[in-house]
C-alpha cells in the first residue's frame, strides 16, 4: 500500500482525538477525509505528516515505518501538506515564499552561505527554477512578484499549494483547501487538484464542501469523534445511513 495507518490513536490527556483508525491512501487518486467539526481530521493529518506523534499505532509510507520520524524527514520522503490557515510569509513575495519549499532538497551549509560557494549559487538557481515551474503550474504567474499579504484568499491558497509542490512531493495533504473561497474559486482549486493527480501527485484532503468532495474524490473516509465510521466511494458514502445520521444530515449538496 502507498500510505497507510494501522490502529492509529492519539490522546491528549483524557481526550482521545483519533481512536484506532486504519486507513489506506491510494496512489494516483484523490483521497478525502470528512466529518463534523472536532471529529479528529486535522489531528489525523498531523499524525500522518509527522507533526504529532501517535499515542499508539503505526504509519507506513511505501512499506517503510515512518511513525517515529520528525516532520522534516517525512517531508524529504515526499510527503507535503498545507494547513487550514495558510502559513505563509505575508511580507514576502509569492516567488520568495515558494523558493523556500525547494530548499528542502538542497545540501548547502552555513559555510557555503558565508563564502557564497559555487554549490550555494547552483542550488539557489535550482530553487528559483523550481519555484517558477510550480508558480506557473498553480496559476500564479501574474502575481509572482506581489507580496503575499496583498493577495486574495484564493491566491493565498494557490500559493500554499505551490509551496507544497516545490518540495517535489509524491503526496500532498491539503487541510480544507477551499475554505473561505467562493464557488467559482472552489471549482478552480478542484481543477488544480485534478491537475496534480494527472501529474503523478497523490492528493489527500480534508474538506467540508460536500458538493466538491462528492464530485472530486475517488475515495472517502468519514471520521466521527475520532473513529472511522465509513470508507468507500462517494456513492457509497452518500448512501451510508451511519454517515447520513452523523454528518450529512440527509444531504450531500452543501
Amino acid at each position: 500500500m502507498f500510505l497507510e495507518t494501522r490502529n492509529l490513536t492519539k490522546r491528549f490527556g483524557g481526550l482521545t482525538a483519533v481512536n484506532n483508525v486504519d486507513f489506506s491512501i491510494e496512489q494516483g487518486k484523490i483521497n478525502a477525509i470528512i466529518g463534523p467539526n472536532g471529529a479528529g481530521k486535522s489531528t489525523f493529518f498531523n499524525l500522518m505528516s509527522g507533526f504529532h506523534s501517535p499515542s499508539s499505532g503505526k504509519v507506513f509510507f511505501k512499506g517503510q515505518d515512518i511513525t517515529s520520524l520528525p516532520s522534516n524527514k517525512i517531508a524529504k520522503l515526499g510527503i507535503a501538506r498545507t494547513f487550514q490557515t495558510t502559513n505563509l510569509f505575508e511580507q514576502s513575495t509569492v516567488l520568495d515564499n515558494v523558493i523556500v519549499g525547494h530548499r528542502l532538497r538542497t545540501k548547502s551549509t552555513l559555510i557555503d552561505a558565508i563564502f557564497r560557494t559555487p554549490r550555494l549559487k547552483h542550488e539557489e538557481e535550482q530553487c528559483r527554477e523550481k519555484a517558477m515551474e510550480v508558480i506557473e503550474f498553480a496559476g500564479l504567474k501574474k502575481v509572482e512578484d506581489k507580496l503575499v499579504g496583498s493577495l486574495t484568499q484564493e491566491e493565498k491558497k494557490r500559493t500554499a499549494f505551490a509551496l507544497a509542490l516545490a518540495t517535489d512531493p509524491e503526496i500532498v495533504f491539503l487541510d480544507e483547501p477551499a475554505a473561505g473561497v467562493n464557488p467559482e474559486e472552489t471549482e478552480g482549486l478542484a481543477e488544480l487538484m485534478e491537475k496534480m493527480v494527472q501529474n503523478s501527485i497523490t492528493v489527500c484532503l480534508i474538506e467540508h464542501k460536500m458538493r466538491m468532495i462528492m464530485k472530486l474524490a475517488d475515495k472517502i473516509m468519514v471520521l466521527n469523534y475520532g473513529e472511522k465510521i465509513a470508507e468507500g466511494t462517494p456513492e457509497e458514502i452518500r448512501n451510508n445511513p451511519t454517515v447520513i445520521k452523523a454528518y450529512l444530515g440527509g444531504s450531500a449538496s452543501a
